[in-house]
């Protein structure tokens, strides 16, 4: 059966973390991509947005992921950090549409829940249950990166690990993932009013 590929994106403006993972219907993860795109501050705003949005878009054509998965912008005190990341978000947004990609947003807590089996998980426990994950000889660095990642497989075993219809390998789902794909269709389905 063909793993879920998932592009997983902690946005910022300054660090954009990006991390590609498959993840096979046993829940095992596969690491495909990890980076981040980085921006000088001392660059006008228009520029950063546009070098990740370039940056966004060209992973998004290398590695063909079936689903972006988001973090969540959340309220913060620090207004220039929340519009940043809003700024990111959009960009991420844009590209993902553009191609006709699903984008999923995930809250930090519901990431950290799904890695580490606690929503109060600090940055450092996130990033050693990633690199367990993966199996990868190092931590993931800087900490947007293992966000990244993180965002990556909370969606991917929240989701069942199933590949869109019309993917490779989607015809050979179990039957647990047929009925599941069949609800979710349903559920999304118009509703009438009568």
């Amino acid at each position: 059966m063909a793993a879920l590929r998932v592009l997983g994106v902690d946005p910022g403006l300054t660090r954009c973390g990006v991390g590609v993972v498959d993840i096979a219907a046993d829940r095992g993860a596969t690491l495909v991509h990890v980076s981040v795109i980085r921006t000088d501050p001392a660059t006008p705003l228009e520029q950063r947005v546009l070098a990740i949005a370039e940056g966004v878009a060209a992973l998004l054509d290398e590695h063909a992921p079936h689903v972006v998965a988001l973090e969540r912008v959340f309220a913060q005190n620090n207004v220039r950090t929340v519009m940043g990341t809003a700024q990111a978000s959009g960009v991420v947004l844009s590209a993902a549409a553009a191609r006709g990609l699903a984008v999923a947003l995930h809250t930090p807590s519901e990431v950290k829940a799904a890695v580490t089996g606690h929503g109060g998980a600090d940055k450092k426990q996130v990033t050693a249950m990633v690199q367990r994950i993966l199996r990868l000889d190092a931590p993931p660095t800087p900490a947007d990166a293992a966000d990244a990642l993180a965002l990556a497989i909370c969606h991917g075993w929240r989701r069942g690990a199933v590949a869109p219809a019309g993917a490779e390998g989607s015809d050979r789902l179990t039957p647990a993932q047929r009925a599941w794909r069949a609800a979710e269709k349903s559920a999304a389905a118009p509703r009438v009013e009568r």
